[in-house]
């Protein structure tokens, strides 16, 4: 059945008239992507009771009135409180296993669904307005509401979740099945799973890792580059947990002996997380790691990376030109893929043809041709590459040049007339030319095809919630190869520590750069076969940026602070 337009509801039950659904239709127009009743209530034709009576007409749901309910503790613990501010819910009632919650946004569909699917139970929704959920979630959930601190301490007592996981723990191979896998679905083991993973996901974290020890299990989130550490769980739950993760990532939970790879797909608040995850047995139990790829918080914009104007002006230059190779380097995580999709999302036009060849396709952009890597099945990157030759290509992109092979079709690709993208794990753009030759590529092949190098880095930015002026240690300049004098009128930042930051004194990361493109002297140096200095000491002269002074440029900008540029730069000499 068609739902009805939440406009007519508006007039039909008489709070607005037809001239002014009219006129908030235009509004409409002009504020994409904001909701009709929000819309309305912002310019004052409605109140939030009227829209909540209006939502609830057109979802066909019961509205209340939360001040006037009394919710009991016990009802309150079926939602964690992450997942009661991330979906902006409250439980009000429990009976006959079905879990009724009040919701001020019913038009999320999805969102029922995505609890029914968290939870284990079923779910049904009532409408509450939205100031009512608010103040709700203040009362109930900011003072007492269960953490994963209080979660853990109740699982630590729990005698018969004890008796059950050292149960699973003691029948090594020869696993009962359903009994793993009643222990996996007991509901402290969802609950406190889910917890830990919606929080990473509102930390945004990149990286998720469970790791048992011999006599304690380890929980740590990767957020900005670092590694934090949780409340550990008790020990006797690794196994639980472990067969958790396995269960929802649909691998085999009786093999215990061999390392195995799975996906995770969740939707959260609406939008669609991608959890990665791998897991390999240790001597403890299995350690599990989840890469999660959260699309709504990596935004595919070369203007956001953290390019200077004078580096993102050249980039724009180069990767339009028609013919060529431009290499994006750096160690796992820094950014590369982040940039080079940047470049795609720029280049992506209807009268080009995109293709990418990816281990793993990380995010799906609209009207690029994506192919994923399969290695077991004889689906290498080089494989990959020439059939994507035999797919009219104009613009392509190589998740990674891993072997000589692959960097001969490249090239063989860029000679006929094909823009080509790929990354290189090099410490630095000279480098990345000996590697090349390295792998065996011709040093001619290299000049006439190699357009650009972009090596890069990702760097933690300062609070700034807590930004505060300081003045860094002569021991600390002196690896930046500075004496005092060298900064005398600089002024240097760093994060105190705020609730806003977690105490990181850090929020978000930015890129640093060094970018050499190829000129005639280059071009004559790698030729004769020259060192990486040389090559280094030729880009410098010729304009290129080194990754240290990028760093130090956004040192004294107030970005970042001195230590983060020395923790991921060497030195240029």
């Amino acid at each position: 059945m068609a739902i009805r337009r939440i406009g007519q509801i508006l007039v039909d039950l008489g709070f607005i008239t037809e001239d002014r659904l009219e006129m908030l239709l235009e509004e409409q127009q002009q504020r994409p992507g904001e909701m009709f009743g929000q819309i309305a209530m912002s310019m004052g034709l409605i109140n939030d009771d009227q829209l909540a009576q209006a939502l609830a007409e057109q979802m066909n749901m019961q509205v209340i009135n939360l001040s006037d309910v009394v919710i009991a503790p016990e009802v309150l613990g079926y939602v964690t409180e992450p997942m009661a501010q991330l979906y902006r819910i409250i439980p009000i009632s429990f009976r006959d296993d079905v879990l009724t919650i009040a919701m001020c946004d019913p038009q999320k569909l999805s969102i029922v669904d995505e609890l029914r699917s968290f939870l284990g139970y079923e779910v049904r929704a009532v409408v509450a307005t939205e100031r009512d959920v608010l103040r709700a979630l203040d009362r109930y959930y900011a003072v007492g509401g269960e953490s994963v601190e209080t979660l853990i301490a109740g699982m630590e007592q729990d005698d018969e979740l004890i008796a059950a996981a050292e149960a699973a723990e003691k029948q090594g191979a020869a696993v009962d099945l359903t009994s793993v896998e009643a222990l996996a679905d007991s509901a402290p083991v969802r609950k406190l799973l889910n917890m830990v993973l919606l929080l990473a996901i509102k930390d945004h974290a990149s990286d998720l890792h469970f790791e048992p020890f011999e006599s304690e299990f380890k929980i740590r989130i990767r957020a900005d580059g670092v590694l934090y550490e949780m409340v550990p769980p008790p020990r006797h739950l690794a196994f639980a947990i472990t067969t958790r993760i396995k269960v929802m990532a649909d691998l085999d939970i009786a093999e215990r002996r061999l390392p195995q790879d799975g996906r995770i797909r969740l939707s959260v608040g609406g939008h669609p997380v991608d959890l990665r995850v791998s897991v390999m047995p240790t001597m403890f139990g299995e350690s599990v790691v989840m890469r999660i790829l959260d699309r709504s918080v990596v935004t595919l914009d070369l203007g956001v990376v953290g390019m200077d104007s004078t580096v993102l002006a050249g980039f724009r230059e180069v990767i339009r030109k028609p013919n060529g190779i431009v290499l994006v380097t750096g160690p796992t995580g820094s950014g590369k893929t982040t940039t080079l999709y940047g470049a795609l999302n720029e280049l992506n036009e209807i009268t080009d043809k995109l293709i990418t060849t990816e281990d793993p396709v990380e995010y799906d952009i609209d009207g690029v041709v994506q192919m994923p890597i399969d290695a077991s099945i004889g689906n290498t990157f080089a494989q990959c590459l020439r059939s994507i030759l035999r797919q009219d290509p104009d613009k392509i992109l190589v998740g990674e040049i891993r072997d000589l092979e692959t960097a001969e079709i490249a090239v063989q690709a860029s000679l006929t007339g094909h823009m080509v993208f790929s990354t290189l794990h090099t410490n630095d753009a000279p480098s990345t030319i000996t590697r090349l030759r390295d792998m065996g590529v011709p040093p001619f092949l290299l000049t006439a095809t190699l357009e650009a190098i972009l090596a890069q880095r990702l760097v933690r930015k300062i609070c700034l919630e807590c930004k505060e002026q300081t003045m860094p240690s002569t021991e600390t300049l002196a690896q930046l190869d500075l004496t005092p004098d060298d900064v005398l009128g600089k002024k240097f930042y760093r994060g105190r520590g705020c609730a806003s930051c977690n105490n990181t004194g850090f929020s978000g990361r930015t890129g640093l750069f060094e970018y050499m493109v190829m000129n005639e002297e280059l071009r004559d140096l790698i030729n004769t076969g020259v060192s990486t200095d040389k090559i280094r000491d030729a880009g410098l002269r010729t304009g290129m940026h080194a990754l240290r002074t990028s760093g130090l440029e956004k040192v004294f900008t107030g970005v970042t602070t001195i230590e983060e540029v020395i923790r991921e730069t060497i030195s240029d000499h």
